[in-house]
């Protein structure tokens, strides 16, 4: 991928929301386009005690979480940890995770994903799924070409 040579403003009112059930939503800040690839970001926010996905893992991303309100659930390494406001969990590629809102109060953090794969159709789908306008089997096909590959149920806290 060629390295951009541009820097990179996103205006708020740039944002797109995808709204979740409960108050929460995706904000998709940018998928790889205005940066050659090189990252991605969003932010999540989740009312309490909601997850944001199951158990997956990225084959060509390292994902990082910044937790900017609230407490958030991560399972790593087949183990659930809470980390709070301020904290930070970096998964790099293969490593099976999962996250969610403690049950205490809504939380959200900003994620950087690197490389950046064009994924704001993927979090649109989820958004459609958690509101309940589309099923869970209108994500087949779609992890290979966004490199999420699910590796359990929605179970696991």
């Amino acid at each position: 991928m060629p390295a951009t040579t541009e820097p990179l403003i996103v205006h708020e009112l740039d944002v797109e929301a995808v709204p979740l059930p409960g108050g929460g939503s995706f904000l998709l800040l940018e998928d790889g386009r205005g940066t050659a690839g090189l990252l991605g970001v969003n932010r999540l926010v989740l009312p309490a005690g909601a997850d944001g996905t199951r158990p997956h893992h990225h084959t060509l991303s390292t994902e990082l979480f910044h937790v900017l309100d609230g407490v958030m659930e991560f399972l790593v390494g087949g183990t659930v940890t809470r980390v709070g406001r301020g904290g930070l969990v970096v998964v790099p590629p293969g490593a099976v995770h999962a996250f969610g809102a403690s049950a205490e109060g809504p939380a959200g953090f900003l994620a950087v994903l690197t490389p950046g794969i064009e994924r704001f159709a993927y979090f649109r789908q989820l958004g459609r799924i958690a509101r309940g306008e589309a099923g869970w089997e209108s994500m087949a096909g779609l992890h290979d070409e966004f490199d999420v590959h699910f590796d359990g149920g929605p179970d696991w806290r």
